[in-house]
């Protein structure tokens, strides 16, 4: 007997994506079907569970990154000068081009998280020369 499970994706969030979590688990043998939503982030999946567990369905929709919530760094409302290193506000880089005038560049850091801020098909983890 078939069973179907509900899995809420914080990160499924583009019609490709749904694309890339129908790929990923209709590879796995004993899943019968799969409906993604990137309007709603959920994944409803039915599998039998003779065949597959739920937890390794969990699984490779986790280690695709599509489980986790996207982790944005929220400016703090304060001027980002003269701060103190131990506690540096995040901020935005602005510039406007004097050369232009009509075109404004911004820049930020952003903290390696060991994968991707948006996971996108076909770019995987991130690692570092370290981690090679």
């Amino acid at each position: 007997m078939n069973k179907t499970v509900t899995f809420d994706t914080p990160a499924l969030y583009g019609d490709h994506h749904v694309l890339e979590v129908r790929s990923l688990l209709l590879k796995i043998s004993g899943v019968q079907d799969v409906y993604a939503s990137s309007a709603f982030h959920v994944v409803d999946v039915t599998f039998d569970p003779d065949k597959v567990e739920e937890d390794f369905i969990s699984h490779t929709l986790d280690e695709a990154g599509y489980l986790s919530e996207l982790e944005m760094p929220v400016e703090k409302g304060v001027a980002a000068y003269g701060q103190r290193e131990s506690s540096p506000a995040f901020f935005r880089h602005t510039q406007v081009f004097e050369a232009s005038r009509q075109t404004v560049g911004f820049a930020q850091t952003v903290g390696y998280s060991g994968r991707p801020l948006w996971n996108c098909p076909g770019f995987g983890m991130i690692k570092n020369k370290m981690e090679e």
